[in-house]
């Protein structure tokens, strides 16, 4: 059950007023009255009936079903509710509960003063008398209290020793030793001796013949008077009669100041300073002299107040007080117990005055009799009542009796005794019973509804109306504005109990008003008209609570009580929104109220009101702003935090986040979780649509200054960062998209971040540290990002496979630049900029944003990371007003592993230190077009709902930490500044030391790349589409043997550079044309573990030596050309060449060599000696001047080639396919003579070398560059030797040899080398008309054979074409010039005579060529190649085949002709003779 003073039958409950005595603890005293709490319902079966005869008018044996409601106060009521007494008797406590802590007993002694009982052997029965002492001097403060008890909980006796109780004092055991009626028999104790005590109560208003209304002024001087609640008479017997006896022992004389408030007990609360709380002021106190109105409209806030209200009557004896002690109720003085007798005898009152008395008298029994639970007698006595009050116009009196009545049939109803409702609660047209009989319609009547039941619901709505008219009715006496309005909020809340339970009185319902359940039901906006009452009805009426603007009417804390429960109320009616506007009138009365709650506690404790703020806070022990009100330390945030949060939901503030409070009841647990953050942003979208934001901004304004005047620097702190949150807009605006700036002024904005500063800075010097507002931006971080790592600690990735074999090219001198090397490719960027190497700080980049016009102050800031051990710096800023700004930090992993940074935890100066997720992409909720739903609950609903914006995702990076790696640079080279200048051709070596600049870290792994600017333009040609086969040869013999920079090859230990040691390393430069600049790369890494062992993947740094070289032109090859030899070559030629006469005069011959005539020149300035190697070691040296250009002509071997028009061969493995098809349109016969010239030209440089030397100058020397020789069809004719040798020779008869002479044209020594044989003249010589032989020798030097056909020539020497060949009665030949001849094999030779006989005198030409007649086939030629002792050749495919003849045309049958004719001399014997 609620203890709210506002209840529908709060008149029939009976205030208690619980005081801790004592010992006791503030938690332990809470939890013990919790404990009677959970007893307040007494039923009257259960009490023990006073066996006195003359204190049995309330026993509870008269109406064993009816209960006693408790209402269990800590405080004692004000001034302005006492003097309702005894119009609301229920405002003035009747029974007194003092409770302490049992366990405090035996530890501490309760007073130091003596004990008047004498000696206590323990300190238990020492506790105990003071305990029993304390007790009666709580009966001499409250003496109109009718019971007084103190209760010791948690007592747990020593069993050997026995304490004496004393009576009024209680024990109770633990709950572990309780029972379950322990705390329920105390109860009906207590409630057993306050109904003996209410029969003299109840005699006193009886024997009165006057009572008057409350407010208003007595109608006579020494009656009703206003005398105070507690007494100030020291005297014992000024308590009631019915109290126990005073004892005869007497108190110490320091008891009489007991009550002073600067004397209060610690362990007690401490009164109001605005109540009498233990006055020592000897006289009686007599009723007021003026108006209580007055007394209401400015309550005593001092003792001199107090006195001065109450002023002494001198007139009153105390023996008239001692007559009837307690008899007056309220604060009724003892003048108001005596009884005129005026009205007694001739001259009285007339008779409406004694009516009106005794009709009062009649309503008070009947308000015991409710209190007392007899029901049945308090419905016979306030029938009796109203009657009377009726019949005389007494209208606050009749409105009262009808209240009580209504209480008195929902009493009934509840327990289930039937009753027939009573005349006088009829209207004045229907007061038939049969009228009432009839009830509801026919077809709404419930047939399990009892029919007193339906007739009291019937007249319910009615009645209450009608009670409110005679409240509000206008006449002699007025009621007062606190218990009019609180009256029409009880028959609201009555009204809506019986609302919620479909118009309908039942058990619920009834269960509803009486014990106060919670409804489970929570109303809409929809309508409900067909339940009466309707809520309009209730509404209207509620709002006839409302309290006038006027202060003197009612004091601040009476006007809020009254606000609450308006508000309650309309809550419960679902109008949310009427709720929320009384709500705002509420926080309004209470700033007022709490500032001059401020000034007063200010000026009681005499310091300045400005200074309150801190001042009252530390002075009274709170910790939270509670100290004007004298609140607990819970009642901040359990009870105002609520109730403006509630007030700050209905309007739909962006608030921060539902956040519960943590078990110590200080921080809450905000979460700042991704998920979490995210529903906020969500949320407060939601909110931020919903309602409208002025008022919003509004109501935080209100709260601000609510907060401040309690003080609460929480609230300050939170409403303040709340209304910056919903002046917002709530959005990451994009660039020139999205208006971010906040609604409110820039001064107000300053005005609250400055207030938040202040706050926050102010709790942190009173040690309230855990006091900060929440930031109001959630998108404060909308980017992190990484700086890259400077080039030469940049980590790069690379693949456990890729590592043998790049390190075995590495340690060799010539590297294949077509073999992948991943060390010199560009890595992938995002890969390396994700990187972190342990133990190394990298640089972050985060961008904040700040939305509003006012500086934010970041006190720190720092990463956040999730992952592997990281370590961020902290570093502070401040944020210009609407703009974003980037901050550097510094963040350092400690470990290796995975890491990814989600955000980073900011402390913005007076706000919370938390986690902010990244946003980085522009969000902004999408508009509502279409309204789908108004009131609180669509907001909930949309809050349940898929939220309907865009996706809002948070980032993060994702980084890969590796272990520590080495520092390795660059000490020094040989090379000054890094730069060289070179001769084309010329070879230099230098040195590059390496240093580890890391102290723990060595560098186990090596490896050495090299670029230079002549191999981009190559890369490129090698990708033209248009470069032929011998092109693209070229440019990669250039890249592949022509290197500009390598390592010198290393013959030593393997490659390692300790922690901070150095190594030196040769490398080598080769002068090339187009050679400008170079760079050595050298990747390092710390492998720790044999190559083979490295699990998945390594890293390396690179560190880079640019070179820059200058390439200057040495000997270039300006021309060159091809000769046939012609005749003998002179020895002195030989001798130049270094060639010995004996070994190569023989040899020599135009079958065997050729001449290559080259022009050099120098080009660099000083004397050059050239020097030119050929096969056979023949060496030819020339020296050429500076600028000269000289000709060399140097004997080079022809060359034999098997097979000219092979496939011109690929140095890059990714292009050595079998056939490539050239993708330039030229013809076949192109195409082999583009191969011819590939093939010999590649022979003859194979054959021959160039170098230089300089002669005068530096010394420098280098090899000249040859592979600028091109080969013409002419020079290839001259170079080549044909696949089939001719060779031709005449011999004569035998005897004719010996008796030749030498023709006088051809000189005697003559020599012809032909077919390998060297022959002279005289061999060719024959005589006319003499039988000769003509011998034709046929080489063939293919791998194939061959079908040849031979065709002999002979022509006329020096003569014309056509009268050359007309041989007719000159020569004369033994067959045919043509013949057929079997098939040459491979590597075979054949040998043809033919007999010729020459006819005539002259000098002949014999001339011949081998025609292929078929051609091979090389299925046909297995068994043949067998017997040459060749391989067969492999079969060709059919593909293959079409593709040769795609590329070379269709083979065809060749024919080779002799290089020179056979000179045959022809003579006459007789000549010779």
């Amino acid at each position: 059950m609620s203890l709210d003073s506002m209840l529908p039958v709060a008149p029939a409950r009976v205030r208690a007023l619980v005081l801790p005595i004592g010992k006791v603890k503030r938690e332990r005293f809470s939890s013990f009255v919790h404990r009677l709490n959970e007893e307040h319902v007494v039923h009257l079966r259960d009490i023990t009936a006073d066996g006195r005869p003359n204190r049995n008018m309330f026993s509870p044996l008269a109406f064993p079903d009816g209960a006693m409601f408790y209402d269990l106060i800590t405080y004692v009521p004000p001034p302005s509710h006492l003097a309702l007494a005894p119009f609301e008797l229920f405002r003035e406590p009747l029974a007194l509960i003092a409770i302490t802590d049992g366990q405090e007993l035996e530890n501490v002694a309760f007073s130091k003063r003596e004990s008047a009982n004498g000696y206590a052997p323990t300190m238990a029965e020492r506790n105990i008398r003071t305990l029993y002492q304390e007790l009666e001097e709580l009966r001499d403060t409250y003496p109109k209290i009718l019971t007084h008890q103190v209760l010791i909980f948690d007592y747990a006796p020593h069993t050997d020793t026995t304490i004496p109780i004393p009576e009024g004092i209680k024990t109770i055991p633990p709950v572990e030793n309780s029972k379950r009626t322990t705390i329920k028999t105390i109860m009906c104790d207590i409630s057993s001796l306050l109904l003996a005590e209410m029969t003299t109560l109840a005699k006193s208003f009886e024997g009165m013949t006057s009572i008057d209304s409350p407010g208003q002024a007595p109608t006579r001087p020494g009656l009703n008077g206003a005398a105070p609640w507690t007494s100030d008479d020291a005297n014992p017997a000024a308590r009631r009669n019915s109290q126990y006896a005073v004892p005869t022992v007497t108190r110490s004389a320091s008891t009489s100041g007991a009550g002073d408030r600067s004397q209060a007990r610690m362990s007690m609360p401490v009164p109001f300073k605005s109540l009498p709380f233990g006055s020592n002021n000897s006289s009686p106190s007599a009723r007021p002299t003026t108006p209580v109105r007055s007394g209401l409209a400015n309550p005593p806030t001092t003792f001199d107040d107090i006195s001065s209200v109450n002023g002494s009557n001198p007139d009153v004896s105390s023996s008239e007080t001692h007559s009837r002690p307690g008899s007056a109720g309220g604060t009724r003085s003892a003048n108001q117990d005596k009884v005129s007798v005026q009205g007694f005898g001739p001259g009285g009152l007339n008779e409406r005055w004694r009516n009106k008395g005794r009709g009062r008298a009649t309503i008070l029994v009947g308000s015991l009799y409710l209190q007392a639970g007899r029901w049945t007698d308090a419905l016979k006595e306030l029938i009796e009542g109203a009657v009377v009050a009726k019949s005389i116009n007494d209208h606050l009196w009749h409105g009262k009796a009808l209240e009580l009545i209504t209480i008195c049939l929902l009493l009934l109803s509840w327990v289930g005794v039937e009753f027939q409702v009573p005349t006088v609660c009829l209207p004045t047209n229907d007061k038939t019973i049969s009228s009432i009989s009839r009830g509801p319609d026919a077809e709404e009547v419930d047939s399990d509804q009892p029919k007193h039941l339906r007739s009291l619901q019937s007249i319910l709505p009615e009645l209450l109306e009608r009670i409110i008219g005679l409240y509000s009715r206008l006449s002699g006496e007025q009621l007062p504005p606190l218990p009019l309005s609180e009256s029409i909020i009880r028959f609201c809340s009555l009204l809506t109990a019986l609302h919620l339970s479909e118009g309908k009185l039942d058990k619920k319902s009834l269960d509803t008003i009486i014990l106060s359940d919670s409804p489970t039901k929570t109303l809409t906006t929809s309508p409900r008209l067909t339940i009466t009452p309707t809520r309009a009805q209730i509404a209207t009426m509620l709002f006839k609570a409302f309290p006038s603007s006027a202060p003197e009417l009612l004091t601040t804390v009476d006007r809020a009580v009254i606000l609450s429960g308006i508000a309650a109320i309309l809550g419960s009616l679902g109008f949310h929104r009427k709720k929320a506007m009384v709500v705002r009138e509420l926080v309004s009365v209470s700033i007022g109220g709490l500032v001059e709650a401020r000034t007063r506690g200010a000026a009681e404790v005499g310091i300045h009101p400005a200074a309150g703020l801190v001042a009252l806070n530390t002075t009274n022990g709170h910790g939270n702003g509670a100290g004007a009100l004298e609140l607990g330390e819970g009642d901040i945030e359990h009870g105002i935090d609520a109730f403006l949060g509630l007030l700050c939901k209905i309007y739909g503030v962006v608030g921060f986040d539902d956040a519960v409070l943590d078990p110590s009841g200080k921080l809450p647990q905000a979460s700042d979780t991704d998920s979490s953050v995210i529903s906020r942003i969500q949320s407060q979208s939601s909110a931020r649509q919903f309602g409208i934001t002025n008022v919003k901004l509004n109501i935080l304004r209100a709260c601000i200054n609510f907060s401040e005047a309690l003080p609460d620097f929480n609230g300050v702190l939170k409403f303040s960062s709340d209304l910056l949150r919903t002046a917002g807009s709530g959005v990451a605006p994009g660039p020139r998209r999205e208006d971010a700036a906040p609604i409110i002024t820039r001064d107000e904005q300053v005005r609250l971040t400055t207030n938040i500063s202040k706050t926050a800075s102010l709790s942190e010097r009173l040690g309230l540290g855990h006091l900060t507002a929440e930031y109001w931006d959630e998108f404060l971080v909308r980017g992190i990002t990484l700086d890259p790592l400077p080039s030469t600690k940049t980590p790069v990735p690379h693949s456990k496979t890729v590592l043998p074999g790049v390190t075995t090219a590495r340690t060799s001198q010539d590297v294949n630049p077509f073999i992948y090397n991943p060390f010199i490719r560009a890595s992938d960027k995002a890969v390396v900029e994700r990187t972190l190497v342990a133990g190394e700080a990298a640089t972050f980049r985060i961008t904040l944003q700040n939305p509003y016009e006012i500086d934010v102050d970041i006190e720190s800031i720092k990463l956040v990371a999730e992952g592997a051990e990281f370590e961020s710096s902290i570093t502070s800023t401040v944020i210009g007003p609407y703009r974003t700004q980037i901050l550097k930090l510094v963040g350092t992993p400690r470990a290796a592993g995975s890491l990814k940074i989600t955000g980073a935890i900011v402390k913005v100066r007076g706000c919370r230190e938390r986690r902010f997720p990244i946003f980085p992409q522009p969000w902004a909720p999408d508009t509502e077009t279409k309204i789908k739903g108004i009131g609180l609950a669509a907001l909930e609903q949309n809050k349940k709902l898929p939220f309907p914006g865009p996706r809002l995702k948070p980032d993060s990076i994702g980084l890969s930490v590796i272990s520590a790696q080495p520092v390795v640079v660059i000490k020094s080279t040989s090379l000054y500044q890094s730069s060289v200048m070179i001769l084309e051709g010329e070879q230099q070596v230098f040195s590059v030391t390496l240093q580890n600049l890391s102290t723990s870290t060595p560098a186990d792994l090596l490896l050495f790349s090299f670029q230079d600017s002549t191999q981009a333009p190559l890369q490129t040609a090698l990708t033209s589409r248009d470069a032929t086969p011998a092109e693209l040869y070229e440019y990669e013999l250039i890249l592949a043997r022509k290197q500009a920079l390598k390592l010198r090859k290393i013959n030593g230990p393997k490659r390692y550079i300790a922690p901070g040691g150095t190594a030196t390393f040769d490398f080598e430069i080769l002068g090339k044309p187009g050679l400008t600049n170079g760079t050595i790369q050298v990747d390092y890494a710390y492998l720790g573990v044999p190559q083979d062992e490295i699990s998945d993947q390594f890293h390396t740094r690179q560190v880079c030596l640019d070179l820059t070289i200058t390439v200057n032109a040495s000997v270039e090859l300006a021309r060159m050309d091809v000769l046939p030899i012609e005749g003998k070559i002179p020895k002195p030629i030989w001798t130049r060449l270094g060639a010995q006469e004996a070994e190569t005069e023989p040899s020599l011959s135009d079958e065997e060599y050729c001449l290559l005539l080259l022009d050099l020149r120098n080009a660099w300035p000083s004397d050059m000696q050239v020097c030119l190697k050929a096969d056979d070691d023949i060496m030819l040296k020339e020296h050429i001047l500076p600028g000269n250009t000289n000709r060399v002509v140097f004997p080079v071997p022809r060359v034999y080639i098997d097979d000219p028009h092979a496939s011109i061969p690929a140095l890059n493995p990714s292009r050595q396919r079998q056939f490539v098809v050239s993708s330039s349109k030229i013809t076949p016969e192109i195409e082999r003579g583009n191969r011819e010239a590939f093939w010999y030209r590649e022979k003859i440089l194979e054959k021959l070398s160039g170098s230089w030397k300089t002669l005068s100058g530096p010394a420098r020397q280098g090899s000249i560059e040859l592979r600028g020789i091109r080969l013409a069809p002419r020079m290839i004719e001259v170079i080549k030797i044909d696949e089939i040798g001719i060779d031709i020779s005449v011999e004569g008869p035998p005897q004719a040899e010996s008796r030749s002479t030498s023709p006088p044209s051809s000189p005697k020594g003559k020599e012809k080398k032909l077919g390998g044989r060297s022959t002279t003249a005289n061999a060719n010589t024959v005589f006319v008309d003499e039988f000769a032989q003509v011998k034709v020798r046929i080489t063939n030097r293919t791998r194939e054979p061959v079908h040849p056909m031979l065709r002999l020539l002979p022509s006329l020497r020096h003569r014309a074409a056509g009268a050359a060949l007309d041989l007719v009665r000159k020569l004369a030949w033994n067959g045919t010039l043509q013949m057929a001849l079997p098939r040459l094999g491979a590597g075979a030779e054949a040998e043809v005579c033919v007999g010729v006989t020459p006819l005539c005198r002259g000098e002949f030409e014999i001339a011949a060529s081998v025609e292929e007649t078929v051609l091979w086939d090389p299925a046909d030629g297995d068994a043949v190649a067998d017997q040459v002792g060749l391989a067969a050749p492999r079969r060709e495919r059919s593909e293959t085949e079409v593709m040769m003849d795609a590329v070379l045309g269709a083979k065809e049958r060749r024919i080779w002709h002799s290089r020179r004719p056979c000179l045959v001399w022809v003579r006459d014997r007789e000549d010779d003779d």
